[in-house]
């Protein structure tokens, strides 16, 4: 994907009317600190035009890039942030569970998790809940530059067992800081195009 111009078009909050687009979506989960920003700011091109905030849990919208004016890139808040209080968690879960459910235009969803961990309880949770929507995500495992290259087939190992990730799910290494695995990300994005394209 050649990336021509970058919109950031619509700021969904929790009362927010979701924006009724009519190109196709892709969306980004994970947890707080997981590097969603940097994810989303590294498949644009950009430096820093999605705000990378130093206090996680800041996100609290739903974001959408307008890309190309072709599709958009759409920046979930991230989950399971300590400092959130429970009632802020369930308004976060409403609006997303809003958009998963009533978005026509959404062709694929991508979960974020930290390779260098075991996923956590939340993780597992947003996993079974995509499932659940209908969608079956695709796995991007960030920071993939903090760990040796040795260690990168145990951990995706270990992500996948503690998931218990469908049989044939997609996972994507990616690193923020030596751009690997974002050729990937935007291969996997353009496969859903071409087949949105096809449909009509």
């Amino acid at each position: 994907m050649v990336i021509k111009n970058v919109n950031l078009e619509t700021v969904c909050g929790i009362t927010s009317r979701l924006p009724e687009n009519d190109k196709p979506e892709v969306a980004f989960a994970g947890k707080s600190n997981v590097g969603k920003s940097s994810l989303i700011n590294a498949l644009m091109n950009r430096k820093s035009y999605a705000r990378i905030s130093a206090t996680p849990g800041k996100t609290q919208t739903i974001n959408f890039y307008s890309i190309n004016e072709e599709m958009y890139l759409v920046d979930l808040p991230g989950y399971g942030y300590a400092k959130v209080s429970e009632k802020e968690k369930a308004q976060w879960g409403k609006l997303v569970e809003r958009y998963l459910h009533g978005s026509s235009m959404l062709k694929a969803v991508f979960l974020l998790i930290d390779i260098r961990h075991v996923p956590s309880a939340n993780d597992r949770m947003m996993y079974e809940w995509i499932l659940d929507k209908g969608f079956q995500p695709i796995m991007i495992l960030t920071k993939l530059d903090k760990l040796k290259r040795s260690q990168v087939q145990k951990q995706i190992k270990v992500v996948k067992e503690g998931l218990k990730l469908v049989p044939g799910t997609r996972v994507i290494p990616f690193s923020s800081v030596t751009k690997q695995g974002r050729e990937e990300i935007w291969e996997v994005i353009e496969s859903f195009l071409e087949q949105e394209e096809a449909e009509q």
